[in-house]
């Protein structure tokens, strides 16, 4: 009988190593979207004039989900120590300076993003804000380059492979919120949301790597384990795609035509590769334990 391909050693490099710090802003900004659901529901979100607490739960929530999945793979990205500990520090000041804009203005009435209405120190921090978004966009373009060198693929080959994939998706992600701030808000044309591109992307960073992580763990050949990343990695950039270009013609994304559907499915594929690696793994162990 052929020997069974066995999974991978994961000992080398661990996720999250020596980023706690960028965790716990990460988990920070969880914190915060907590508190802000709190208030929503004992006051309701809109706050006069521009304000909306419920637009700062939300995107404490994106940015701590973002900022925690980015903490889980920057040990996998190639860089230098010092190189990546100027991107853990520049982040978490810039996660910060998100965080708390984001939060104390809504409380306050103010839309942080395009403030009307307010002092003239107010006109200062939402310009900070949008050059806050835009150095977000830089930086992590900076973050993501190693990832694709030799030295990031030595450590763990599987994982910086979703890496690679799940960043690009994010790209398209940071592609869609400068597009959001150039409209100067979500909606393009007759029924188009920005924010739905926007958000979707940013969550390749969780679906493309646990396929990984769900593949070091299967036994199954470094084919076949690479071959699912792949195919979840370009399913979930193709979904992106097509409700990408859905948004920039101006139509919703939740809607029974061509692109949307293609979308779905898409999304639909990307998931597949984690219930056939779920059922592998769960397979496997059962034979171990009738063994």
């Amino acid at each position: 009988m052929a020997n069974r391909a066995v999974p991978e050693r994961t000992d080398a490099v661990k996720l999250f190593q020596g980023e706690k710090w960028l965790l716990l802003t990460g988990v920070l900004g969880l914190i915060l979207a907590g508190i802000c659901a709190v208030w929503v529901m004992l006051y309701g979100g809109p706050v006069s004039p521009d304000g909306d607490v419920s637009k700062a739960a939300s995107f404490n929530a994106a940015l701590g989900i973002f900022l925690i999945s980015t903490a889980a793979i920057a040990p996998l990205s190639g860089m230098g120590r010092r190189s990546l500990a100027i991107f853990r520090w520049t982040y978490i000041i810039l996660g910060l300076y998100g965080y708390f804009t984001e939060t104390i203005q809504n409380f306050r009435g103010l839309n942080p993003r395009f403030t009307e209405g307010g002092t003239v120190l107010d006109s200062y921090i939402s310009l900070l804000f949008v050059i806050d978004a835009l150095l977000l966009v830089l930086v992590y373009a900076w973050f993501a380059v190693p990832f694709f060198s030799s030295k990031a693929a030595g450590k763990r080959p599987l994982l910086v492979l979703a890496a690679r994939y799940a960043i690009m998706a994010t790209m398209l992600s940071f592609a869609a919120g400068i597009w959001l701030s150039v409209n100067q808000g979500r909606f393009t044309g007759a029924e188009g949301n920005i924010i739905w591109l926007h958000g979707i992307g940013f969550h390749a960073l969780q679906a493309i790597p646990l396929t990984a992580w769900l593949g070091e763990r299967a036994a199954l050949s470094d084919t076949a384990r690479r071959s699912f990343v792949r195919w979840t990695g370009i399913a979930y950039i193709l979904g992106l795609l097509f409700i990408g270009w859905q948004t920039y013609l101006g139509q919703a994304v939740f809607e029974w035509s061509l692109l949307p559907v293609l979308g779905a499915l898409s999304f639909l594929a990307a998931l597949l590769p984690v219930f056939m690696l779920l059922r592998s793994i769960l397979m496997a162990n059962h034979h171990v334990m009738e063994g």
